[in-house]
């Protein structure tokens, strides 16, 4: 079946990153389908019988996903779906979520995922800008995705999934989508031929969680998907067969699809998935399911460590590794985490534009507060805005290149902001000590200009962490009319502390203790959460824009 023509809204060819796939394990036949190298070729060579997935109702084998994946992709294949339509998907962390991102996979399609959270207007947005042709949702999530329906240009089939009860009223479906899963695969073979998917077509498009403005659609191939798992996966966890992976990154988000799902398949180990995430669910499940490999974004480990009882009321005993990414690392927190689980958690840095992880920390040789150094595969530099290099201890901007790159979908304009001479610009500040290890500052439009001085958020959200009575902190720019800027910090507290004007003066004079003076917040806000993405991400867009709201207000 011929795969249907996309290429007019990929990048021009000279926007497009510098790809290295240098060693052996990184070079990739020219077809490469995922579902046969993920699913199959672990069946075809006696692993039926293995535990796959680990989830809400029970274990399933890689046999059993097999069937469920062939019998997915037969039900697309009768909607319609051909080579290179683009397929939406929306679903909780799920065996199905699972099978269904295998099949679409499996009959050359072109996966879009997208995250539970997310409300109409934006499942409007990626629809259109997808231009997806079929959006396969789970039951309990359809109300967002039928709002959406008015707003999406051009027709969709709509196929609900999961389980279905009578509670679930017909009202709640878009109009036209009276079509199941469960019937639509009822009566379908549990065989199916793979597609014939070239390892540089598009496999994937992966929006951004917009915590820096509109969603952007990175695109993916078979060949950049598996790169990470045999780089960074293979060189920095050493994911066996026997490892147990787990965490709450929705496998909507490159984090968790790479963590969750790639990495664990890649070799025939077992995922954990956990459909509603909680602190006690994660901890009770780590012990139960005998998790090895725990990927988690930095608030969580600290929401862990304030969980009552903790290592004292949870085993977590089977972790041999715990990741991190989504943001920075506080060394405060795996400081706490190592002294009281004898657990490395390893900090990485990853993109939706990169897909994984490609700077990462290593066991036995943790920097605390340090991202650590590149993935094999992967280069980086901290450079000058002429991509000139500047010296060690110096910040600059963020550039990468290996294995995988972006590339955008339908926007050549930022196309050009994030690649420049074939190198990835991140948006990241980092400076790189004598060692070659990496520290992360800020992001690029997170940088704090006050009276001249420059002044990156992060660090002092890092020191204020260290304070007994601080849970979870932002600092962003808060408009000035003296110094242009200033710092302030909006400060989650801890159960057993009440804000009071002598809190803001000891935590200012903390910072001033840690840092050079001119860095401390002139302004702290209490806030009973700060807003974040559902990929963990503090949206500081959102903080300064309220800032800038309450100026204006101030100076009509």
């Amino acid at each position: 079946m011929t795969r249907r023509s996309y290429e007019h809204h990929l990048p021009p060819r000279e926007l497009w990153p510098t790809i290295v796939r240098d060693t052996p394990e990184l070079r990739y036949p020219p077809m490469l389908n995922l579902a046969t190298a993920l699913l199959d070729t672990h069946v075809e060579h006696g692993a039926s019988k293995r535990t796959a997935i680990i989830g809400n109702d029970g274990r399933m084998t890689y046999g059993d996903l097999q069937v469920m994946t062939n019998r997915i992709g037969h039900a697309l294949r009768r909607l319609g779906v051909e080579p290179g339509d683009r397929v939406l998907m929306r679903f909780l962390n799920s065996p199905l979520f699972v099978a269904t991102w295998l099949a679409v996979q499996k009959i050359g399609a072109i996966g879009v995922p997208t995250m539970p959270m997310l409300r109409a207007r934006e499942l409007a947005y990626i629809i259109n800008d997808s231009e997806a042709r079929l959006a396969i949702c789970q039951h309990d999530l359809m109300d967002e995705l039928a709002r959406a329906r008015a707003a999406v240009d051009h027709d969709v089939v709509v196929v609900a999934a999961g389980r279905t009860t009578a509670t679930i009223a017909a009202a709640t479906l878009p109009p036209s989508s009276d079509r199941r899963l469960e019937s639509l695969i009822a009566d379908a073979p549990d065989r199916l031929d793979p597609a014939p998917v070239a390892s540089g077509d598009v496999a994937l498009i992966a929006y951004t969680s917009g915590s820096t403005g509109a969603p952007k659609g990175a695109t993916h191939t078979p060949a950049d998907v598996l790169a990470s798992a045999d780089g960074y996966a293979r060189h920095v966890l050493g994911t066996t067969p026997d490892d147990v992976c787990g965490g709450h990154p929705t496998l909507a988000f490159t984090f968790g699809l790479g963590g969750l799902l790639v990495f664990p398949l890649r070799v025939g180990a077992c995922t954990s998935l956990i459909e509603r995430f909680s602190p006690d669910t994660l901890l009770t499940r780590i012990a139960a399911d005998r998790m090895t490999i725990l990927f988690c974004a930095a608030t969580t480990y600290r929401l862990l460590l304030q969980h009552p009882g903790f290592e004292r009321v949870h085993d977590l005993r089977s972790l041999r590794v715990c990741v991190s990414a989504g943001e920075p690392l506080p060394a405060a927190v795996y400081q706490e985490w190592r002294r009281r689980t004898g657990i490395d958690i390893l900090d990485g840095i990853g993109s939706t534009e990169m897909f994984h992880i490609f700077i990462s920390a290593r066991q036995g040789t943790v920097r605390p507060g340090s991202t650590g150094t590149p993935v094999p595969g992967y280069e980086a530099r901290v450079v000058d805005e002429n991509l000139e290099d500047v010296a060690p201890g110096t910040q600059g901007l963020l550039a990468v290149r290996g294995p995988t790159g972006c590339r955008y979908w339908r926007k050549p304009d930022r196309q050009r902001e994030y690649v420049r001479n074939g190198w990835n610009i991140t948006g990241d500040v980092y400076r790189r000590d004598g060692d070659g290890y990496f520290w992360y500052q800020c992001r690029n439009d997170d940088l704090i200009i006050c009276g001249g001085y420059n002044i990156a958020g992060p660090e002092v959200e890092n020191v204020m962490l260290e304070h007994d009575a601080v849970l979870d902190v932002a600092v962003v720019a808060s408009p000035d009319s003296l110094r242009g800027s200033i710092p302030k910090a909006f400060v989650v507290l801890k159960e057993g502390f009440a804000p009071s004007a002598a809190l803001v003066t000891a935590l200012q004079e903390h910072v001033k203790r840690e840092l050079a003076p001119y860095k401390y917040p002139r302004k702290v806000e209490f806030v009973p959460a700060l807003p974040r993405t559902e990929t963990g991400k503090v949206r500081r867009v959102e903080l300064r824009e309220r800032e800038a709201l309450r100026r204006n207000a101030l100076n009509p």
